[in-house]
C-alpha cells in the first residue's frame, strides 16, 4: 500500500497468535535466578570443586551450541547456559573435567540440538546428558562416591571423603535427620541436597509464571503418597518416611526445574497434572523396585516421549464447530 511505512503494515500469519512482552533470554535469566540459591548452597556445601563443576558445564555447554550453530555470540538466548548449570546440578561435586564435557556436550547435541534447536526438543536436554553419563559411566554416577559436605570451606578438596547417598544407605537418614536433610547437610550431587534452596527458587518461577504448579504438585504428591505406604516406614511412621522420600534425592530438582520445562510437557492443564503423577510414579517404582537408588531422570523422560499422547487425549472439548452434511 502506498504512503503506509513498513512497520504500520498489518501482518498475517499462522495461529496460534501470543503476545507477550517476555522473550527466551527473559525466562532463561529468570531461571538462572531461580537456580542461585541452590547454586550458593552447592559452593558453601562442597566449595571450590562445586564452582569448578558448574562453570565448565556452563561454558562448555555454551561453546558447543555456538559451534554447532556456527555462531560467535555464545551467550545467545540463554539457554545453553542454562542446560549447562542444570545438568550441573546433577552431578556429583568433584566429578572429573571430561566426564562434565562429556554430559553437558551431549546434552546440547543429543539431547537438543538434532531436533532442530530451542522449542524442537522433545526430550529435557539436560536430563539426556545425565542419563548418557549415567548408562556410559555408572561407576562415577552412583555409589559411595558422593563427597560429604565440608560447610563453609570454599578450599576443601572434598573428593578425599565420600559415602553413599541417603537413598543408598538409609541409616545416614536416620542419623542425619529430616531438617538436615531439607537444609541439604548431606552427600549428594548439586542440586538434590538442599530442598530449602530448591523451593526458593521454585516460588521465585512460580511467581513470574514460568512454571505451573500442577506438574511439581503432582510429582511430589504422588512421591509422597507412595513414599508413604510402600516406602517401608523406616522411620519411626510411615508419614516421615513419605517426606524422606520428597527431601532426598533428585525429586525436589526433578520436580520443580526439570519436569517444567515448556518445551517438553503437556500444554493443557489435565495434562501437566498427568504428567506431575507420571514422573512420580515411575520415579517411586525405580527407587523402590529397580535397579538404580534414584528415578527423577528417567521418569522424566520417559513422560517427556508420551506428552503428545497425553496433549491428544487432553485437548478441550471444541464448542460452537459446524458438523458436515451427511
Amino acid at each position: 500500500m502506498i504512503g503506509i511505512p513498513a512497520s504500520s503494515k498489518l501482518v498475517v500469519s499462522s495461529s496460534p497468535h501470543i503476545r507477550s512482552v517476555e522473550s527466551v533470554q527473559s525466562i532463561m535469566f529468570d531461571v538462572m535466578i531461580a537456580l542461585f540459591p541452590a547454586a550458593l548452597m552447592a559452593v558453601l556445601l562442597f566449595g571450590y570443586r562445586a564452582l569448578l563443576t558448574m562453570v565448565i558445564a556452563v561454558v562448555t555447554a555454551m561453546l558447543v551450541e555456538a559451534l554447532w550453530l556456527r555462531k560467535k555470540d555464545i551467550i545467545s538466548d540463554g539457554s545453553a547456559a542454562v542446560t549447562g548449570l542444570l545438568l550441573a546440578m546433577t552431578l556429583p561435586p568433584a566429578s572429573s573435567w571430561w566426564l562434565i564435557v562429556i554430559g553437558s556436550a551431549s546434552a546440547i547435541i543429543i539431547g537438543k540440538q538434532v531436533f532442530g534447536g530451542i522449542g524442537y526438543n522433545i526430550f529435557n536436554p539436560a536430563l539426556v546428558g545425565r542419563a548418557i553419563l549415567v548408562m556410559s559411566w555408572g561407576e562415577r554416577m552412583a555409589g559411595a562416591i558422593w563427597p560429604v559436605p565440608q560447610p563453609f570451606d570454599f578450599g576443601a578438596d572434598v573428593s578425599t571423603i565420600t559415602t553413599a547417598t541417603v537413598l543408598v544407605d538409609q541409616s545416614q537418614a536416620l542419623a542425619v535427620g529430616l531438617p538436615q536433610m531439607f537444609i541439604g547437610n548431606i552427600a549428594g550431587s548439586l542440586g538434590e541436597t538442599s530442598s530449602l534452596a530448591l523451593l526458593l527458587g521454585g516460588i521465585w518461577l512460580l511467581y513470574k509464571g514460568h512454571i505451573d504448579f500442577r506438574i511439581p504438585a503432582g510429582f511430589i504428591g504422588t512421591v509422597f503418597i507412595l513414599g508413604l505406604v510402600f516406602g517401608g516406614g523406616f522411620y519411626e511412621n510411615h508419614l516421615l518416611t513419605g517426606f524422606f522420600h520428597i527431601v532426598s534425592g533428585g525429586v525436589m530438582l526433578g520436580a520443580i526445574f526439570m519436569a517444567t520445562d515448556m518445551v517438553t510437557t503437556p500444554v493443557t492443564p489435565k495434562g501437566r497434572l498427568i504428567f506431575g503423577i507420571g514422573c512420580g510414579l515411575i520415579t517411586i517404582l525405580i527407587r523402590l523396585w529397580g535397579v538404580l537408588p534414584e528415578g527423577v531422570t528417567f521418569g522424566i523422560l520417559l513422560m517427556n516421549a508420551v506428552t503428545p499422547i497425553i496433549d491428544n487425549f487432553t485437548v478441550p472439548q471444541q464448542f460452537g464447530g459446524v458438523k458436515k452434511n451427511a
